[in-house]
């Protein structure tokens, strides 16, 4: 195969036949087919003067019917080598998935069909599937070779692991060559096809939240006294006060009534903050999960927990799109969160390649933040900018939590070097009085478990 079709992807030995499950099929029977470029492929670089070489030595030493000859065949080559293009294909692609909305890690079957609907015999077609940047593939190969008269079609398939996002197919790149293999022809043809994976928001990770509060009943003691459970104090009574708070213990021993203050619970706003740089996106070793998808896998816990709690979430990126989700409570909001984890571009499972400007971003959050949130700000902490911002966030009144999945290793100098300066970061939000749950490998909520004992310690 050329260097043209070469794919990124690893590859390995293709399968004809899809596994069983609900198939979704993409299909389109007019697909656009764009030509992007044709070139000789240099398959025959020299023959051209080996052909001519028996001439030359014919016209040196006289004519001579056994060189002639040998010229001649020579020529026939060349010429059968340099004729006709490569072929312009007239394709159908139908790409199949086992699972258009698959849970995370589940492993999706891809089985693609193409057919030549064109007129014209493809003596070497040479396919390379559009298989999304985030997704690996773990099973067969995205890349198949067949020759295909009119009519007829070729089948392969692979599989893919599922990543949270949502996740179209790109053109599939067709390279047709002409029967010597001399030209070739490299196209692209489309045929729309979507995944998408939907976190669960499972609510397994319960972070302590401070005592910035609102008005609405919630989980968190505050030290306003009223209706609630643990006991604050005691005041004189006033009429309508409910019966069930009058202190009677006191009223037997003394004649006075009075009514029983107990400390209010109240539930809090809480902004979960992502830090989805292009800085942000880096992992421990190669095939591990980026500190980004750690960072919204652990935002998705959070909101969820909180939720559950009756708490107002809402939820923001920092990062080159625009991510903003208001804070809310209820099952639609639950929903809204839920897509927005799984298919905003902010939080692709890759990183994009759009300009982000610290500062306006920061002024951005700042003038949409309600002054009674609490932020929870997930980033490994790979640079400066988070923690300025989780310090620019606490000195107006937000109070910050900083969850910091670690994508550091101890294997070179290097690693050791970013290491080092990632716990000198946290290290200083800590002296400033910010929370800061380093999660390394362990399950998250066995981390905030471990981190909420040495707050209250």
């Amino acid at each position: 195969m050329s260097e043209s079709a070469t794919n990124s992807k690893e590859d390995s030995v293709g399968r004809d036949s899809a596994d069983g499950g609900d198939t979704v099929v993409a299909d389109d029977s007019h697909q656009p087919v764009e030509s992007r470029r044709a070139f000789d492929t240099n398959r025959w670089v020299g023959a051209t003067a080996v052909a001519f070489l028996p001439v030359g030595v014919a016209i040196l030493f006289g004519r001579r019917p056994g060189l002639l000859l040998a010229a001649v065949v020579g020529i026939a080559y060349v010429a059968y080598a340099r004729s006709g293009e490569a072929p312009v294909p007239d394709l159908r692609v139908e790409r199949e998935l086992s699972d258009d909305t698959p849970d995370g890690d589940d492993e999706v079957r891809v089985t693609v069909t193409v057919t030549n609907t064109g007129e014209s015999t493809l003596p070497d077609l040479r396919l390379v599937d559009g298989v999304p940047p985030a997704l690996a593939v773990v099973d067969g190969s995205p890349r198949h070779g067949a020759a295909l008269r009119p009519g007829k079609r070729a089948s392969f398939g692979y599989t893919v692991t599922a990543v949270r996002g949502e996740h179209e197919w790109e053109p599939m790149q067709a390279i047709t060559r002409n029967a010597s293999g001399s030209r070739e022809r490299v196209s692209a043809v489309d045929a729309a096809t979507t995944m998408r994976c939907l976190p669960r928001l499972d609510s397994a990770a319960d972070i302590p939240l401070r005592g910035l509060t609102t008005q609405y009943t919630g989980r968190i003691a505050t030290n306003v006294g009223g209706s609630g459970l643990e006991f604050h104090s005691t005041r004189e009574y006033k009429h309508g006060d409910p019966l069930n708070r009058v202190d009677w213990k006191r009223l037997a021993r003394s004649g006075e009534l009075a009514t029983l203050e107990f400390r209010e619970e109240r539930a809090a706003t809480v902004v979960a903050l992502v830090d989805a740089r292009q800085e942000a996106y880096l992992a421990g070793d190669q095939g591990e999960e980026n500190a980004v998808e750690r960072g919204v896998d652990a935002a998705s816990q959070v909101v969820s927990s909180l939720l559950d709690s009756g708490d107002r979430v809402g939820i923001a990126a920092l990062s080159a799109e625009e991510c903003w989700l208001a804070p809310g409570v209820g099952n639609d909001h639950r929903a809204r969160a839920r897509q927005l984890l799984a298919t905003h571009p902010a939080l692709a499972a890759t990183p994009g390649d759009g300009k982000f400007f610290p500062s306006i971003r920061l002024r951005r959050l700042l003038r949409r933040l309600p002054t009674d949130a609490q932020v929870v700000l997930f980033s490994p902490l790979a640079d400066d900018y988070p923690v300025s911002v989780a310090r620019r966030l606490d000195a107006t009144g937000h109070l910050v939590t900083v969850v910091s999945p670690d994508p550091t290793g101890e294997e070179t100098t290097g690693h050791r070097l970013a290491t080092a300066e990632r716990r000198n970061r946290a290290s200083r939000l800590r002296q400033a009085g910010i929370r800061v749950v380093d999660w390394g490998d362990e399950p998250l909520a066995t981390t905030l478990t471990t981190a909420t004992r040495r707050w209250s310690a």
